[in-house]
């Protein structure tokens, strides 16, 4: 259902495809960015990018069940973290491949960005996922 493909003429990534192929007719699943808030709607991890990385992979996992998806079903991910430092988004990039999307492996764009859309909010995770 899912072919992962890796470029033999490209440098080679640490742990993901470069491309996810699906063929037509398959159900696919577009989920709003994973934003690290608790069910009522209160910050997770203030100031810490690797605790709100762990509270956007639950929140992530609820998305993805509430549509009939899992996390190894994930095709493509854009990983945000509000910060500039390389070690920081190391450390969130760390949390998501413990967190099971490493799984298919899925094709992923790890981004350092200025600012997300909540206050103190520091990892944001948007998701396409097969819906089998």
């Amino acid at each position: 259902m899912i072919q992962r493909v890796t470029v033999p003429t490209l440098a080679p990534p640490p742990r993901y495809s470069h491309a996810s192929v699906v063929e037509a007719g398959t159900k696919l699943a577009f989920l709003a960015g994973s934003v690290p808030l608790d069910a009522d709607g209160k910050l997770v991890g203030e100031g810490d990018p690797v605790r709100q990385a762990e509270q956007v992979l639950v929140n992530l996992g609820e998305q993805l069940r509430a549509v009939g998806s899992e996390f190894e079903h994930v095709v493509s991910t854009d990983v945000y973290v509000a910060s500039g430092d390389s070690a920081v988004l190391a450390g969130v990039w760390e949390v998501v491949e413990a967190g099971g999307l490493s799984l298919g492996p899925h094709s992923s764009t790890l981004l350092g960005v200025a600012c997300l859309g909540y206050p103190g909010q520091l990892v944001e995770i948007t998701a396409t996922a097969v819906v089998p």
